[in-house]
């Protein structure tokens, strides 16, 4: 579709309607899907910035999928989009458990949807892990290789043996990230003034 052509709403529709219906396991496993709509599809953001959303998205309380689908509406038509995106996200959700909610004593002891949850696991699983390795990729490259890995080890140690809540992670690496990157500046101004006055 050419640029000239382009209908921010309707794309806003279809877009945040296919991560509604394809988004199958809950918020964290529906971002590589948004990822995948707004970097790759319609390149409403690029990769940096959908990496910085999604950490304060992760940040504030309430699901994680829909605060991005109204950051990315509102970040194309304002407050009409984010509505928009909001709804079309949640559309096919709530469709669908209006429609299965007869059926949920029957579906719960199915072994067909036992078998369809087995199936699609190890794809949501694929799919987490290759955008964990890409903001890995990307910490790497910002922090440097010690850098990164150390503060993979100390994210790991808070979460799962310290057992901070997540929220409080992401902003005290938040804060970590605003006071490296100042003193690295600091550090070239430095270098660079000094390798001048030589």
């Amino acid at each position: 579709m050419s640029s000239n052509n382009r209908n921010p709403y309707i794309e806003l529709t279809l877009g945040m309607f296919r991560t509604g219906i394809l988004g199958y396991g809950g918020g964290p496993s529906v971002i590589p899907l948004i990822r995948h709509e707004a970097v790759v599809r319609y390149h409403w953001v690029n990769d940096d910035e959908f990496g910085e959303v999604l950490a304060l998205a992760n940040a504030l309380p309430g699901p994680i999928a829909t605060k991005m689908a109204a950051y990315l509406g509102y970040r194309e038509k304002g407050v009409l989009g984010a509505i928009i995106a909001v709804i079309a996200h949640i559309f096919p959700t709530c469709i669908a458990m209006v429609a299965l909610l007869s059926a949920v004593t029957f579906l719960s002891s199915s072994k067909i949807v036992a078998g369809m949850i087995a199936g699609v696991t190890p794809v949501i699983a694929v799919m987490l892990g290759t955008m964990a390795y890409e903001f890995g990729e990307k910490a790497v490259k910002g922090l440097g290789l010690y850098a990164g890995i150390g503060l993979f080890a100390i994210s790991f140690l808070l979460l799962e043996t310290v057992q901070l809540h997540p929220a409080v992670v992401i902003v005290l690496f938040l804060a970590y990230g605003t006071i490296h990157f100042k003193v690295v500046s600091k550090l070239k101004k430095q270098r660079r003034d000094k390798e001048g006055s030589a």
